[in-house]
């Protein structure tokens, strides 16, 4: 089950550009996983993708999954958030913007401090077309 920010408007227009091919990035704070006690993604995985009223809407695969530093997300990822980011310098403010505010500070049960050396999870992900899904 994949879950795009919280319940809402963020995360229909995110879930939005995902089933339009605008968005084939995502990123999650690598420290939540443990809190969220999750595993971390693995590549080949087939979720489905979750709206704000909890509903399935469709499946993504998820292409590969990097951890990388804050600071070396590069424009390339970011811009294929499909967000409008001009580039990495966008993305790190509105993310620093997102994990910072109130309800990912709940979340999370504390405030993170976002630095340079702050680990990321950085996912590419493709949907999965309903022949395919069918085919499983």
């Amino acid at each position: 089950m994949s879950e795009y920010a919280f319940p809402g408007p963020l995360r229909d227009t995110l879930i939005a550009a995902v089933r339009s091919g605008a968005k084939t990035t995502t990123s999650s704070l690598r420290e939540a996983y443990p809190v969220w006690d999750e595993p971390l993604p693995v590549a080949g995985t087939i979720q489905a993708v979750i709206d704000s009223e909890g509903v399935p809407r469709f499946a993504t695969e998820i292409v590969s999954v990097e951890v990388k530093r804050m600071a070396d997300v590069d424009d390339a990822f970011a811009i294929a958030e499909g967000e409008g980011f001009a580039g990495a310098a966008g993305w790190r403010a509105a993310h620093e913007a997102y994990w910072l505010s109130a309800p990912s500070v709940g979340d999370l049960g504390y405030t993170p401090e976002l630095t340079d050396d702050t680990l990321v999870v950085c996912e590419t992900v493709r949907v999965v077309p309903a022949e395919e899904l069918a085919a499983l």
